[in-house]
């Protein structure tokens, strides 16, 4: 498809400004593609989504239990292809043809969330945590957000706005990747506002990497904005004979 441009090597797409290691790819899946998945995501019924207090959420195959353990089941076919596959053709760099998923546990995403984030709506800074191999693949869809960074906090009473390290942009369409020392080091979050103001080269730290720069140049009014975020859970237990209808149950859903 001709809008999607792909790098032939992840390590193309380094975002050079940050900590080892985030990647930014503005063409990672089509208009086409895009429109697919926005279909599917929001003909979901609503018993599938969860309303939380400032967005709401989906999660594929099914959410962690209180144990951050993965109920073994299969993401569905609309929501792994041609993510999963793209994601995983493509070699780190000319001397290393492994992907980002060859370590982890699976060698590829097993779990998805689906989260959507009306213009106005954010989430405080955070940390993925350690039920998750420690790579976070985010597909955007709908409308560009922007990410800030936060160093996580060692003095109670520094502000917020203090600890901000960088923005990423994020726009529709685009796949960012993070990894090492940013996952492990670094919180992540979105701010609650209806635009984005004052970004240029100066502010957004993946300015370079972006598809369209004119038009965010400046103030840039929010739309509403669907997140597909891709992560491996390193724990997974198979479904034994007594929550067979569990297993029915959740591949319904997908």
């Amino acid at each position: 498809m001709e809008d999607i441009k792909l790098p032939s090597f992840l390590s193309d797409a380094l975002i050079s400004s940050l900590p080892d290691s985030a990647f930014y790819i503005p063409n990672f899946i089509s208009t086409e593609e895009e429109e697919t998945l926005l279909h599917k995501i929001k003909a979901a019924p609503l018993p599938h989504w969860r309303n939380l207090s400032h967005r709401r959420l989906q999660t594929y195959p099914s959410p962690l239990t209180p144990q951050n353990t993965l109920l073994a089941s299969l993401l569905p076919a609309w929501l792994s292809d041609p993510i999963i596959p793209r994601l995983l053709l493509l070699p780190l760099s000319v001397t290393n043809p492994k992907n980002i998923f060859s370590d982890s546990p699976h060698r590829g995403p097993n779990h998805v969330l689906v989260n959507e984030y009306k213009s106005g709506q954010g989430i405080l800074p955070h940390e993925d945590g350690g039920a998750y191999w420690p790579v976070v693949a985010t597909v955007s869809l709908g409308s560009a957000i922007v990410l800030d960074v936060y160093s996580k906090k060692q003095d109670e009473n520094r502000e917020r706005e203090d600890l901000l390290s960088w923005k990423i942009l994020q726009e529709r369409k685009s796949l960012l990747i993070t990894t090492g020392a940013l996952y492990s080091d670094y919180l992540h979050g979105i701010t609650e506002m209806e635009f984005d103001e004052g970004l240029s080269r100066d502010v957004i730290c993946n300015w370079d990497l972006l598809r369209d720069k004119e038009a965010y140049e400046g103030t840039v009014v929010r739309g509403t904005r669907f997140s597909l975020t891709f992560r491996d859970v390193m724990k997974v237990k198979k479904l034994g004979k007594g929550l067979d209808f569990l297993g029915k149950r959740v591949q319904g859903h997908a």
